[in-house]
């Protein structure tokens, strides 16, 4: 059973309209811990969107994204997968923690319903316009919200892994996945397969791909050397959020 545990505010001044809130919420005896913006100039319900993480979990990216949405007039929730306490120290740790959730897709589906129900459920969100989007591992995570079957509107994917071991046989939200059209880590085959999943399951969907762009090109951290198979293309960043707000005009 899904918990509303704690919702407790961390930032904000006398002049700011963006506010966080960390928000503590619990899944099948399993505490995760949130991160929840919003704008507090809007006193009606806004449409709100759940933000996967990457493999490293929450941290100052989702953050941000999370308060440039709330910017934007949306409720954003950055999500927790692992669990609380539960955020890799580094990339080995990383590896080892999301190779658990991409081996056991029921287990990552319900960690991601736990996020959604909870955003859902907030007197600030108009739950009936609601999209999840993702990074890396958390694009891996919203594509597998949409695949079962959650009430949702749309899921975005950023750079996200397109496999799974439980493909959709109907799609019910808007999909949206953005790729680098040289990411080793995502090879034409798994696009082959999950473009074919796609029109299997008759979805809506939609997939770019960036030509001279490899994973993680969204996070300036990657760094730029594309030979590395990671790293930040700005171009690619921009494109990418541009056709992300073109998703959400059309699908809001």
């Amino acid at each position: 059973m899904l918990k509303w545990i704690l919702p407790c505010l961390l930032t904000t001044t006398a002049f700011a309209k963006v506010v966080t809130e960390k928000v503590v919420y619990e899944k099948d005896g399993v505490k995760m811990e949130g991160l929840l913006a919003y704008d507090t100039k809007h006193k009606s319900a806004k449409p709100g969107i759940v933000i996967f993480p990457n493999w490293m979990g929450n941290g100052a990216y989702t953050e941000m994204r999370a308060k440039k949405l709330a910017g934007e007039g949306y409720v954003a929730f950055a999500a927790d997968v692992y669990g609380q306490g539960n955020n890799p120290k580094d990339v080995k740790g990383a590896m080892e923690l999301s190779n658990k959730y991409k081996a056991d897709r029921k287990l990552l589906r319900a960690r991601a319903q736990a996020a959604l129900d909870t955003l859902a459920a907030h007197k600030k969100v108009d739950k009936t316009k609601v999209v999840a989007i993702g990074y890396c591992f958390g694009g891996t995570t919203a594509l597998e919200l949409a695949r079962s079957g959650a009430d949702i509107r749309g899921v975005v994917s950023f750079h996200g892994g397109l496999s799974t071991d439980m493909k959709a046989t109907e799609m019910k939200p808007k999909v949206l996945a953005l790729h680098g059209g040289d990411d080793p880590y995502v090879p034409n085959k798994e696009v082959e397969e999950f473009q074919a999943e796609m029109r299997a399951a008759k979805a809506d969907w939609q997939f770019v791909s960036y030509g001279n762009t490899v994973h993680s090109f969204t996070e300036k951290e990657a760094g730029d050397d594309n030979s590395k198979g990671a790293a930040y293309n700005a171009l690619s960043d921009k494109r990418s959020w541009e056709a992300f707000e073109e998703f959400l005009e059309e699908t809001f």
